[in-house]
């Protein structure tokens, strides 16, 4: 079987452009052919600021938004977050997202595809793999950036990959896959 790739969409904001960026990934990773691609939309899951009343290391979540969260983040094996930067940081709506799990995210590696202005987003990307190792996720280099990402989508509002961005894309599956793979007995069930 593949590789469950969960692609989240990080941006819950009206009119942000997160979408377009991972239905692209999405069919590109359907075309790569090492991962069963699936789209997880942070903003369909309407999560509030933490409003879980015990810890999530504990798995006690009282809140139906929590359990489905919970039930998407486990099913995945690996994660491309589509972000933007939000103030020079990462998007809040991931931060979220991360904090309200704990044992679901534990062994899965993770890349990123970026963008915004100037830094494609970049900066949001380092302020969020710290994060992300602290539920134990291996954030991987390889990485997708669009600088000036308004200038890669056409009249329609879809994007269009430069080479280096289809190179760069399928140089991070590869590598997301390998790491899936050696992860994939530590996320074993403890017998």
């Amino acid at each position: 079987m593949k590789h469950r790739l969960s692609i989240v969409i990080g941006s819950t904001r009206p009119g942000r452009a997160g979408p377009v960026f991972a239905r692209w990934l999405e069919n590109f990773a359907h075309e790569h052919g090492k991962f069963e691609p699936v789209l997880t939309d942070l903003a369909e899951f309407d999560l509030p600021l933490i409003d879980e009343p015990h810890h999530p290391r504990l798995g006690k979540y009282e809140k139906e938004h929590t359990r489905a969260w919970s039930q998407a983040v486990d099913a995945a094996d690996a994660f491309v977050f589509v972000t933007p930067e939000y103030n020079y940081f990462a998007a809040p709506a991931i931060v979220n997202a991360v904090d309200y799990l704990s044992r679901e995210w534990q062994y899965k590696p993770a890349a990123f595809l970026s963008y915004g202005g100037a830094s494609g987003g970049m900066r949001s990307v380092q302020a969020t793999k710290p994060l992300l190792t602290t539920v134990k996720v291996m954030p991987i280099p390889e990485a997708v950036a669009v600088p000036f990402y308004q200038k890669s989508l056409d009249e329609n509002g879809n994007f269009t990959p430069s080479e280096p961005v289809a190179g760069g894309a399928t140089a991070m599956l590869d590598e997301l896959h390998r790491w899936s793979v050696a992860l994939k007995p530590m996320r074993a069930p403890a017998q």
